[in-house]
Order: structure tokens, then sequence, then C-alpha cells
């Protein structure tokens, strides 16, 4: 099956492993009416949202069916796979480390990967880890060319694959979205670290924040562990859906390999724009952004981290992600207080229907 492109501990207190209580959502509220339409005008088989107000509580939105092949309910606050919003945890190891002087921002990436970066058109010689955060790079990507099947993949396999291609351009030259640039970037926290990204992942962030229902799957690890929405594929507009939950996610690793809540990407993004898991240097360095209208009119790419505008002024911080069978939006307001994400059950190959994604993320944040 093609995979569908898009996804030293720092001196500050641990946070605590207290979970967020999630209220379940009135069937009058707005955000809830924009799922129900997801489902029932856009034929999305479920969607789930989690809202975190002002005052810290969280509210769980549901629609659809959990399972098309026995009707179950959808899981309040269910786990899923969250593609591309990998890419911010990776970026957040990647600048810790920088915070730790184990890392420069402005290193070439052969500092840290002596001559593994080689082809046409590219030399890790001249690319900086800061293009790889900020996809400047000019490295292709290697899900854009590859049918990738559901099987296991080793993060050099990925690089390999990108590496058969010639340079989409010269880094620093402009923006192009790039999984390759953070296969790369979890390389490096691996040889920096000398141990496993997922490792570094659970232990500086999962576990710090206490974000018990998020996790990095093992290699062939193909289940989602706690109750879910089964996630569904459509080969063609018109053709039937298939349940597509279980596949061996390797293929995406640091670019997209994570499961986890809405809720808990409402504590992780919040936590991050309060300046809980990085120094104020490395997060105003994250939150330095060069345009990025692929994720929309006046949006923003930082360093793994991405902003748009809201339409009550003001932006919210986020990234995303798109995943075989899940797609994921949301994000937090400038400084953490407010938060929302959404998820459905198979990706939208209608643009409308993602704008629409969109539009109900902006509503909850708006409010």
């Amino acid at each position: 099956m093609a995979a569908v492109t898009a996804v030293t501990v720092l001196a500050l207190s641990a946070l605590s492993a207290t979970a967020p209580s999630v209220a379940a959502a009135p069937r009058t509220d707005t955000v809830q009416r924009s799922l129900d339409r997801l489902v029932s005008a856009d034929g999305l088989p479920a969607a789930l949202a989690s809202v975190t107000t002002r005052d810290g509580r969280t509210r769980a939105y549901v629609a659809g069916v959990g399972d098309l092949a026995t009707g179950s309910k959808v899981p309040r606050d269910g786990q899923v796979r969250i593609g591309s919003n990998t890419k911010t945890f990776t970026a957040v190891v990647v600048l810790q480390l920088v915070g730790e002087g184990r890392i420069g921002l402005d290193d070439p990436v052969d500092t840290h990967l002596p001559g593994l970066v080689r082809g046409e058109g590219i030399d890790g010689r001249h690319i900086t880890v800061r293009q790889l955060l900020q996809h400047t790079s000019g490295l292709p990507n290697y899900t854009k060319y590859e049918d990738l099947q559901p099987r296991p993949y080793a993060p050099r396999d990925l690089v390999d694959i990108a590496l058969r291609y010639e340079a989409d351009f010269a880094p620093g030259a402009r923006w192009g979205y790039s999984n390759t640039n953070y296969v790369l970037a979890g390389l490096i926290v691996e040889e920096v670290t000398g141990r496993p990204l997922a490792q570094e992942v659970d232990r500086r962030i999962i576990q710090r924040l206490g974000l018990r229902h998020t996790y990095f799957p093992a290699p062939g690890d193909a289940t989602i562990r706690e109750p879910h929405p089964h996630g569904y594929h459509r080969e063609s507009a018109d053709g039937p859906l298939r349940d597509i939950t279980e596949m061996d996610p390797s293929w995406s690793w640091a670019a997209g390999q994570m499961v986890s809540t809405n809720s808990d990407l409402n504590r992780f993004f919040s936590a991050l724009l309060r300046g809980r898991l990085l120094p104020d240097a490395q997060l105003a360095q994250m939150r330095t952004t060069v345009p990025a209208d692929y994720f929309g009119r006046g949006a923003g790419y930082g360093l793994g981290l991405v902003s748009r505008p809201l339409s009550c002024g003001g932006v919210y911080w986020g990234h995303g992600g798109s995943f075989p069978g899940y797609e994921t939006r949301g994000g937090a307001t400038e400084h953490g207080r407010r938060a929302a994400h959404l998820a459905v059950t198979t990706q939208p190959t209608d643009k409308t229907v993602t704008q629409r994604l969109d539009a109900t993320v902006d509503e909850a944040l708006c409010r």
C-alpha cells in the first residue's frame, strides 16, 4: 500500500503526572456540531476532539462510528496515530540538546553524521541542523518518490531512499517540506546521546509531562495499545473504506511514528509554549518562522512548530499530522492558555474537508 505523505536533563522541575480530567461535551456545543457535520455531510467514519480552556478544563467530543465492522462507539479521547506531530517531539529533543551545548543549530549535518548525506546536489557538509528542523535543507522527501509498504524499515533505509534522488534546491534557498529532514534529525539525536530516539522522547518529554496515553511504537509494533477508533483508507474517491488500523509505522520514524490522544497533544503543546520543555533561547528559535503556505494562508514554519493565524486575532502554534487512516489538526494559543486538537479516521482527499478541520480548531480556540 502506498504510504500517504503528509507525519543532560534540563534543570527544570518535573510536571505532575496526573492527566487532566476529560468531560463529555454537550450535544449543542458548536464544536460538536462541526464534528457531526464532518461525519454526516463529509462522510468521515469518525471525528474526535479535545478542547482545553484557560482554566485548565478539558472537554472531549466524538462523532461517528469507531469501527465500521462492528458499529462500536468512538472511544472518548481515544488514541490515534498522530503522524507529523511527531516532528515537534523530535525537534524539542534536538533543541534540548542545543540548550545543553551538545548540538549547535548551525552545525553541519556532517558534524554528527560524517559522510552519510551525499547525493546529487546533496552534501551534508553544507546542510545545517537548523535547516533540517525548518525544512530549508532542499533534501528530497523520500515519501514523495517511493511506495512504502507497511513493513519494518530502519531509519538509514529511509535516508538511502531519499539519496537516490537529486536535491530539490540548494540548502537555505527556500522552504520545502521533507520527512527526510526529520529522519536525519532523529539519527543526530541517537548519535549524540548514544540512546534510541524513542527512549529520549519518552524520558525527556512523555514522562516529564505525564503524557500517559502517548508513546513511540517499538519497531514492528503494528497495533495501537489503548482504546482507539479504527483508521480507514480509500484507494479512490469512490472506492470502499478499508480498515488499515494495524500497520508497522516505522516508515515514518522521527517524522511521524507516534501515537497519542487529543488531550495529551493539548497538554504537550501548552507546556511547550509555556516554556516547560525548553529554555527561553531555544523556544525563541523554535518560534522563529519562515513562510509556509503549505499549511494554509499566513502560516509560518519554525523549528518543528507551525504558526497559523486565528480569526479572532493573533496566532496559534501546533503542527498537525497525516498518517494512513488518521488526520490530526490543532495547537495552542500564544502562551498555551487554550488548546484544541481534532482527529478524523481517514485522510481527507477533498481540500474543502481539510479546511473544515482547520476551521473547527479555529472555532474551538476563538470562542
